[in-house]
């Protein structure tokens, strides 16, 4: 079996699953998720625990095994605790504010770059360098990181631009002067 889609899924105080046919659906305090699951695979919610199995050691059951185990186990997470990503702007005058929900971002652009936050997702910046993507699908927390890393990637020479905050960004040497 599967180390990962053995291992059950403990559900914190206040988060409840549902088990319909096809998908599961986990609600809890911050908000509701609904996790797709392959017809094939048996996903049981009994006494505050929830098991996944498959029906047999195929390489497709197997890999849904997991991943299926995975995608459930963080949206169980996502609805009782939530994601945050975080980005750190570095650059001489770059910085990042709020405009109302939006984003707006000055990264040495002849305009300001704006970021509407899709349904879910909130934006909070506690500095002017530092972005704080906050949401309860790991998936789309994810991917709107990426999208704001987007506006101006890190530059390999000077360092400058949007990382996230645990990026480490190798800096190439410049140029050498003469022979």
């Amino acid at each position: 079996m599967s180390r990962i889609g053995r291992q059950p899924i403990t559900l914190p105080k206040g988060v409840t699953v549902e088990v319909g046919a096809g998908v599961v659906k986990v609600k809890g305090a911050k908000g509701e998720l609904s996790v797709t699951v392959h017809p094939d695979l048996v996903v049981k919610s009994e006494n505050g625990v929830v098991t996944v199995s498959r029906p047999s050691d195929s390489r497709t059951h197997k890999s849904l095994h997991g991943l299926t185990r995975t995608l459930i186990a963080n949206a169980v997470q996502g609805v009782s605790v939530g994601y945050v990503k975080e980005l750190v702007i570095s650059g001489t005058g770059y910085r990042a504010a709020m405009q109302g929900k939006n984003l707006e971002l000055t990264v040495g652009h002849s305009h300001k770059d704006v970021v509407v936050p899709p349904p879910g997702i909130a934006f909070e910046v506690p500095e002017p360098t530092r972005i704080r993507v906050v949401g309860i699908d790991k998936q789309l927390v994810g991917q709107v990181a990426a999208n704001v890393r987007s506006v101006r990637p890190p530059d390999a020479y000077h360092a400058k631009g949007i990382r996230y905050a645990n990026e480490v960004v190798k800096t190439k040497p410049g140029k050498t002067a003469g022979k």
